[in-house]
C-alpha cells in the first residue's frame, strides 16, 4: 500500500471512528437532541400524515419545500443513478428528519423517500420551520449538528468505498447498524431494518455476489447469523473487529 492509500485509508478510519461513537453527530435522532419542551413544539408545527408500505413520503427532484419529522416507522432514501439504476443511500427511523435541505430553499427534492412500513410523520412547511429555527438556538443547533454529522458520514463512506475491501465495507456497514437500529435479542443483536442484498450492496458499493459471499463468510465464523431477511449480531466486538473499528473497552 503506497502513501496516498495510506492516509486514504487512515482519514477513513478516523471519520469511521467518530461516526461509531457517535461524536458527529452524537448517535442520537435529531428530536432526542432536543429538550422535552422544544420537542414538543417542534413536532406541533405543520400538519400529520400517514403512509402506508410502499408510499412515496419524497420524490427526487421535486421542488416541495418541506421537512418531515419522522414519528413513527421507517423509511428508505434512495436516489436514481440514470434511467435502471437506482442506490439506497440510508435507512431513516422515528425520530429522524428527511427533506430539511430542500425544506431550507436549497434546490430540489435530491432523493427519494419511501414508507418501508406504516409511517406516520409531521410535514413542516418552510415558512413555519424558518421562524421557528431563528427563534429556536437550540433547535438551530441540533440541525446544524445533524446536517454537520451526514457531512462526515458521507465523507467517511466515499472514502472507504477506495479504500477497503467489500467484507471490511459490509462489516461497517453492519456495526452501524447495529449501532442504530439494533435491538437486545437472545444473547444477540436484532437488527430491526430488513435489507436485500442489492440494497446491501448499494449501501457498500458493491456487487450483489460479493455481498453474498462476505454474508456467508460472517455467518460461517458465528458472528453472525440470518433469519427471513432479519440479521442477528452474535458478537459485536468481532465484527467490530472485521470491520477494523476498535473495540471500546469496559
Amino acid at each position: 500500500m503506497d502513501r496516498r492509500e495510506t492516509c486514504t485509508v487512515a482519514s477513513a478510519e478516523c471519520c469511521a471512528e467518530r461516526m461509531m461513537h457517535g461524536s458527529i453527530p452524537d448517535g442520537r435522532a435529531f428530536l432526542d437532541m432536543l429538550s422535552p419542551d422544544t420537542r414538543s413544539a417542534f413536532i406541533g408545527l405543520g400538519t400529520r400524515r400517514r403512509y402506508g408500505v410502499g408510499d412515496v413520503l419524497i420524490h427526487q427532484g421535486d421542488h416541495a419545500q418541506e421537512l418531515m419529522v419522522l414519528l413513527d416507522g421507517l423509511v428508505k432514501v434512495t436516489a436514481r443513478l440514470d434511467c435502471e439504476r437506482v442506490s439506497l443511500m440510508d435507512i431513516r427511523i422515528a425520530g429522524e428528519i428527511v427533506g430539511e435541505v430542500a425544506a431550507m430553499g436549497v434546490g430540489p427534492r435530491s432523493a427519494t423517500v419511501t414508507a418501508c412500513g406504516d409511517v406516520v410523520v409531521t410535514v413542516v412547511p418552510r415558512h413555519e420551520l424558518e421562524p421557528f429555527l431563528l427563534a429556536s438556538p437550540e433547535t438551530s443547533l441540533a440541525l446544524n449538528r445533524l446536517l454537520c454529522g451526514r457531512i462526515c458520514r458521507s465523507d467517511r463512506l466515499r472514502l472507504e468505498l477506495g479504500g477497503y475491501p467489500v467484507p471490511v465495507r459490509l462489516a461497517r456497514v453492519l456495526v452501524e447498524l447495529a449501532s442504530r437500529h439494533g435491538r437486545s435479542e437472545r444473547n444477540s443483536l436484532r437488527i430491526d431494518v430488513q435489507l436485500t442484498q442489492p440494497e446491501f450492496a448499494a449501501l457498500t458499493g458493491a456487487r450483489t455476489r460479493s455481498v453474498h459471499k462476505a454474508l456467508a463468510h460472517l455467518r460461517d465464523r458465528n458472528i453472525i447469523t440470518t433469519n427471513s431477511r432479519k440479521i442477528y449480531v452474535r458478537d459485536l466486538a468481532r465484527l467490530r473487529k472485521a470491520a477494523r473499528l476498535s473495540v471500546p473497552t469496559a
